[in-house]
């Protein structure tokens, strides 16, 4: 996403705003520490509301006094970070577990008798693509190796597609997280490019996609506005679909759909290789509302589902049929099945009803539902953890699969007449690909599994409940090192998210290894906004029910510190991108609260989110200020606008990236800035920005192992961990 660049482009977009009233600069007083920023207020009027705000010249990423001043703070961040008492220790540690030989894949896609997966392998700085013998031999065959393509590590795979008969693999590169994808054609068999390159199909607002045809000779892709077919400020939106022939010039690709689309439509494809049917979902932003279309061979497109209507993905069946995923009278989610003949989606018989546990969506593509010869594999989410359960295809329940109960699996993918193959993980265990046997109801792990640098056997898993302002149980998983007690002293750090209906669900993160290595108490809320307990969840927690997230944070703290386990001197924040929300607005509300707090790629002025290019995807999320009701709920949490000059702030680290499509990078300056004017504690208000990343996704393994080592040191540092 670019960055903002000026205040006219704002006022012609948002109707409800005046012209902003700029005044005089005010220069900073002098400092030796951060180069604070000059002020230069601006007013707005948002119904009738004057805001006043000091900071706005810090958006315009192209002005060269921006540049300076975030360089300067850059500066002092390093002089800062780079002092810290035993850095190198934290440095070493971390870059020792990053840099374990443990290989980690994901991506995995079984086409014929090929496995295909993108395989991380430390010390590589990103994933490479390769082709494995077998889920039981994951002996890499590397097809495409991004590191080999620049020397400092920051091309990447956005993600890849073989084609039907796995001979050729369409894969998206972007550089230096920028997201920005195009689309360059792989032989298996030579391992070299092929055919013509098809740009801008992958974007750091709406994704990308593509999907082969059934006869491997071209195929479907996302496509975003070139230069000149629309206004400049446009490029980010009206994703479309076309199809491209292999051979063809790609100025003469057909267009097949989405003129009639939002212009925040985010397309997802899928293709039924027997029929050549293509399945087109696209979601109007990122508010999880649908509409769907069914393309068949001959090129006739029916639309079935409408946005708002309760529908929210479909999967092809055996019998010319699609199962669909329905939210229509059952929040928590139902399975129907819809005849392709009709498409009637009114009629459709419910083979299976709405359950107690919540029937996971995932829409970035990894299947939630899978239907085989005489079986469907369906995920539930049960409240963070998730489990599969199987069913026949007349909606019986079969037996269940042997799976814990603080786990998490994903990405399920058929394998054989009945079997399946998913992803499971937990917090103490690595990320593994595991094989199911429905005839002997066994998992089995396959050779696609990771491994970790420390043994965790000795770390307890509790999941506890805290209970929010409304009287809400919002769950706790707290992960306790070897030999560590209630005694209200241990460093503790809390992390969160809250938002889109996002799963957070029990997974091994390298990161958290340091920690808990060095006697850390480490947790995860379980808040409002996510999807843990279905849609009702989420839309408590996000547009005018936002201040929920927050109060569910802040009691998951408390009650980290009430049952004993830490104190608010020992407590460390910690949450990224809307998490970074989070974090902005529990310091901002309970600035006693914490001692520390990492807030990464966060959202802070949410009067100016819509002004970026993807913040206009996150409408339907956040709300907009042209909507009063939704305009007073946003000033009432804004981190940036309540920021209070003489509150005594706990320590805070912002973390940004240059090329961050998805979180305009001016928001972390803006309140670094504020802060920095504003706090009367002695605490450090420190702004890192990196100039090789962007969201974080595919940021290279060098830059991860420095942005954690500075978050880890900076952490431990005031929470009075071990840093050695």
């Amino acid at each position: 996403m670019k960055s903002y660049a000026g205040l006219a482009a704002c006022v012609g977009l948002l109707a409800c705003q005046s012209n902003g009233t700029q005044k005089a600069q005010i220069d900073p007083p002098e400092t030796d520490g951060a180069p604070l920023a000059a002020k230069q207020p601006v007013t707005d009027t948002f119904h009738g509301v004057e805001v006043t705000e000091d900071y706005r010249w810090l958006e315009d990423w192209s002005d060269p006094k921006v540049k300076a001043w975030s360089a300067g703070q850059n500066a002092h961040a390093r002089e800062y970070l780079d002092a810290i008492e035993g850095r190198d220790a934290v440095e070493k540690s971390i870059r020792a577990i990053f840099e374990d030989q443990s290989v980690s894949y994901r991506g995995v896609s079984l086409v014929g008798d090929k496995v295909f997966a993108l395989v991380h392998q430390p010390p590589k700085q990103q994933p490479f693509l390769a082709v494995l013998p077998s889920l039981d031999d994951a002996t890499p065959d590397i097809l495409l190796d991004p590191n080999t393509l620049d020397d400092k590590g920051i091309t990447s795979i956005d993600w890849y597609v073989p084609s039907p008969d796995g001979k050729l693999v369409a894969v998206s590169l972007s550089v230096g997280g920028s997201e920005s994808g195009d689309v360059t054609v792989y032989d298996v068999a030579t391992k070299k490019p092929v055919f013509e390159k098809i740009e801008r199909v992958q974007g750091g607002t709406a994704g990308g996609d593509l999907a082969w045809t059934a006869d491997g000779k071209g195929f479907f892709y996302t496509r975003y506005p070139r230069k000149g077919e629309r206004p400049d400020e446009d490029l980010s939106f009206y994703q479309q679909l076309y199809h491209h022939t292999l051979g063809q010039d790609p100025a003469k690709d057909t267009y097949v759909l989405g003129k009639e689309l939002p212009k925040i439509a985010e397309i997802r494809l899928n293709l039924h290789r027997p029929s050549g049917r293509l399945l087109v979902t696209v979601q109007e932003g990122a508010g999880g509302k649908f509409a769907m279309f069914l393309r068949d061979e001959s090129g006739e497109i029916r639309k079935f589902s409408e946005f708002g209507d309760g529908l929210l993905g479909a999967f092809f069946g055996q019998k010319d049929d699609l199962y669909v995923l329905s939210r229509q009278g059952a929040p928590r989610g139902k399975v129907v099945v819809v005849p392709i003949a009709t498409l009637d989606t009114k009629n459709a018989r419910v083979v299976i009803p709405e359950s107690e546990d919540t029937i996971v969506e995932d829409f970035w593509g990894a299947p939630t539902i899978v239907v085989t010869k005489s079986r469907i594999y369906v995920e539930y989410q049960t409240g963070g953890p998730s489990t599969i359960r199987a069913f026949a295809h007349d909606g019986r329940a079969l037996e269940k699969l042997p799976i814990g109960d603080v786990a998490a699996v994903h990405s399920l993918q058929p394998v054989g007449a009945d079997g399946l193959v998913f992803v499971m993980t937990s917090f103490v265990d690595p990320t593994a690909h595991y094989r199911y046997d429905p005839l002997k109801n066994t998992i089995e792990k396959t050779a696609l599994a990771s491994s970790s640098p420390m043994d965790l056997s000795n770390v307890r898993v509790v999941r506890e409940m805290a209970t929010s302002k409304d009287g809400t149980k919002v769950p706790v998983n707290i992960l306790i090192p070897p030999g560590v007690e209630k005694t209200g002293d241990t460093p503790t750090v809390l992390y969160g998210y809250g938002g889109y209906g996002v799963n957070i669900t029990p997974r091994l993160g390298t990161w958290n290894l340091a920690l808990l290595q060095r006697g850390v108490i480490y947790a995860v809320a379980n808040i409002r906004g996510g999807g843990e307990f279905g849609e009702q969840w989420h839309r408590q927690g996000n547009l005018t029910n936002k201040q929920n997230v927050f109060d569910d944070f802040y009691a998951a703290a408390q009650h980290l510190i009430d049952a004993k386990y830490t104190s608010p001197e020992r407590l460390g924040l910690v949450g990224g991108s809307n998490g970074g929300l989070l974090m902005g607005a529990t310091f901002t509300q309970h600035p006693e609260l914490a001692k520390v707090v990492v807030s990464l790629v966060g959202i802070y002025d949410m009067l100016r989110v819509e002004l970026s290019p993807n913040g206009q995807f996150n409408i339907t999320e956040f709300g907009t200020v042209k909507d009063k009701a939704q305009f007073e709920a946003m000033y009432a949490y804004s981190p940036y606008h309540h920021v209070k000059d003489g509150t005594k702030y706990p320590a805070i680290l912002f973390t940004t990236g240059e090329n961050d499509p998805r979180v305009d990078p001016m928001q972390s300056r803006k309140m670094t800035a504020r802060l920095q004017a504003a706090n009367a504690s002695e605490a450090p208000i420190l702004l890192r920005t990196s100039a090789d990343s962007g969201h974080g996704g595919t940021t290279s393994l060098d830059e991860r192992v420095a942005q954690y080592t500075d978050i880890t040191a900076f952490l431990l540092e005031h929470l009075g961990g071990d840093l050695l």
